[in-house]
């Protein structure tokens, strides 16, 4: 959808209707329904709480700056479409949907799509073999690349076996370094939630593993691989807890355990195309406004409620959104600086949010000219400085890319993520945030190769690029000779649970949804948003005593196998006494 502008959202037959349910000036002549909401914000957070509060009688209008889906949107590049193809898809990072997610499935299979059984979970396909690529001549990795027994995992003694000498034993990883890599894993597996949230939430993983002390293999492997591979997360000031979930999910999740699917799984198109053009239509069809190019600029309070919010539209001009629920889907950056000192009288707690930490990870697409063939799954460069991960999307697809995409002589594209804008690269020596568009792509490419072609292998020829796409959030301002990045990520810090918020303030009729508040998840992804807009659409319901039926709510996967062992965890740290299996100092 393109911005609209003052004008344009007033024209046309029945726009000028929803509008006027929107728009402050009209508003006293509307009758108070008490179930007017207004959702700030129309990515992965602000869809999910829409949909589940129009599926039960709310009147909801969603409100964008940018584009609906937010950071899971696709970005079509503008001027690449030729004879009546679609232009190249681009997005700000490749997609990944772990077997482990629920709320998501839930929310796609509700979404029709063509004869599709089950909707648009039907879209999901299996990223079976990712593939761990190393530099300098070292062995290449298939980290992940065979399903383990289901026993291998019931035991500490049988996960050491299978972390020991299947996995990192097989990697170049010191036996020494893989066994004491294992013995940390049974420790967070055998942990009790009280030490998990007491002791491992205030650890960060780079010390739990003791990475510090140990060879630079077991440091690339085993302490970062895990954390950058897998997990939108940094190694350094990530808790313990966010990682030992996460770390715990993928394990049983590749055994199929706790899944709703295959362990890693990618959508057979571009995210539009396949599930948020789908997804907004049925919402529309429901009776969901949307208002986009709509910057949220403040928040209006009274009488110990918000009475309203200030918007600025892309003409220029303002307005103000009146409503009876409002839900700030905004990402955490954008709604702190809305925290202005009325807001915070009304609670305080809120100012915790500036507490919260941001990071870059944002994505690249280079089009290519020929097929390549490298695995079917992800591709995560372990020894780029710039942690490189991405994979070929052609090979997913449902619709040929050269006939539906571009100009016809683009094959396929290689989606790539970078995660690390702050690690001198190997071309030019600047990390990333200092490099120009030409030279990030440069950079990437470079890094790729020197992992895919160390053994003299051509992998990527030059002259198989075609073009290239880097996401129009990262800005390249030659004055300063440096990126700033509209859109970064919420990056998991050590003791940082105790800053996240629930989705109900202390202000009666304002709630929060966004990857940010506290889900059973508890990691920046589009799963923990979509948990996130459950629970302010639930809080809504309880707060105007409605008798709906809640949104589901569910929780990650207890392996029963650990239960007796954080029994007994529980009492020993009830008792200031270490994990059974802790033999660190």
């Amino acid at each position: 959808m393109q911005p609209l502008s003052r004008r344009s959202v007033l024209a046309g037959t029945g726009v000028a209707a929803a509008t006027a349910a929107t728009i402050g000036p009209v508003a006293p002549a509307l009758a108070v329904t008490r179930k007017r909401v207004a959702i700030l914000g129309g990515g992965m957070a602000g869809l999910s709480a829409a949909f589940e509060l129009v599926e039960r009688g709310y009147e909801v209008t969603v409100y964008e700056r940018n584009a609906l889906g937010g950071k899971a949107r696709s970005i079509p590049v503008a001027g690449t479409a030729t004879d009546g193809r679609l232009p190249l898809p681009g997005e700000h990072g490749f997609r990944f949907f772990p077997g482990f997610y629920h709320h998501i499935p839930d929310t796609m299979a509700r979404i029709p799509f063509g004869t599709n059984r089950r909707g648009v979970k039907d879209n999901l396909v299996a990223a079976p073999v990712p593939y761990f690529p190393r530099s300098g001549g070292r062995n290449d990795q298939n980290l992940f690349g065979f399903i383990p027994d289901p026993r291998d995992l019931g035991t500490p003694d049988a996960l050491t076996r299978l972390v020991r000498d299947e996995w990192l034993g097989q990697q170049g990883v010191m036996p020494d370094d893989a066994a004491y890599f294992s013995s940390r894993l049974i420790v967070y597996l055998s942990s009790c939630d009280a030490r998990r949230m007491g002791q491992w939430e205030k650890t960060s993983w780079w010390e739990f593993v003791d990475a510090a002390n140990r060879s630079s293999e077991y440091q690339t492997v085993a302490a970062r691989g895990m954390t950058r591979a897998l997990v939108a997360a940094k190694e350094e000031v990530a808790s313990t807890r966010t990682i030992g979930n996460m770390a715990e999910a993928f394990l049983y999740a590749l055994v199929g355990l706790g899944t709703t699917g295959h362990a890693d799984q990618v959508l057979n198109g571009p995210t539009n195309e396949v599930w948020i053009d789908p997804w907004v239509a049925l919402l529309r069809q429901k009776g969901v406004r949307f208002v986009t190019g709509a910057t949220v600029t403040g928040l209006t309070v009274g009488s110990g409620r918000v009475t309203g919010a200030k918007a600025r539209l892309a003409d220029g001009s303002t307005y103000s959104i009146v409503a009876d629920w409002f839900v700030s889907a905004m990402p955490v950056e954008r709604i702190a600086k809305l925290l202005t000192a009325p807001v915070l009288a009304l609670d305080p707690s809120l100012a915790r949010l500036h507490n919260l930490y941001t990071d870059w990870m944002n994505g690249m697409q280079i089009y290519l000219r020929r097929p390549v063939n490298i695995t079917q799954g992800h591709i995560a460069f372990l020894d780029s400085p710039w942690s490189i991960t991405g994979l070929t999307q052609g090979q997913f697809w449902a619709e040929d890319f050269a006939t539906t995409y571009g100009d016809g002589t683009a094959v396929d594209c290689l989606s790539v993520d970078i995660s690390d804008w702050t690690t001198p690269g190997i071309l030019y020596g600047k990390p990333a945030k200092e490099c120009t568009r030409q030279e990030v792509f440069n950079e990437v490419w470079a890094q790729m190769k020197a992992a895919l072609e160390d053994t003299g292998k051509s992998v990527l020829p030059d002259d198989i690029v075609h073009s290239w796409h880097l996401d129009p959030g990262i800005r390249w301002h030659p004055s300063t000779g440096s990126n700033s990045n509209d859109e970064p990520l919420l990056v998991n810090t050590v003791d940082s649970w105790k800053n996240r918020p629930t989705a109900t303030t202390r202000i009666p009729n304002f709630f929060l949804a966004g990857d940010y508040v506290r889900t059973n998840i508890d990691l920046a992804t589009m799963e923990g948003a979509n948990e996130a807009g459950r629970q302010a659409a639930n809080a809504i319901l309880a707060a105007s005593g409605s008798s709906a039926t809640r949104a589901r709510i569910y929780k990650m996967y207890r392996p029963i196998e650990w239960e007796a062992l954080k029994l007994v965890d529980a009492a020993r740290y009830q008792l200031g006494q270490k994990n059974l299996f802790d033999l660190s100092r």
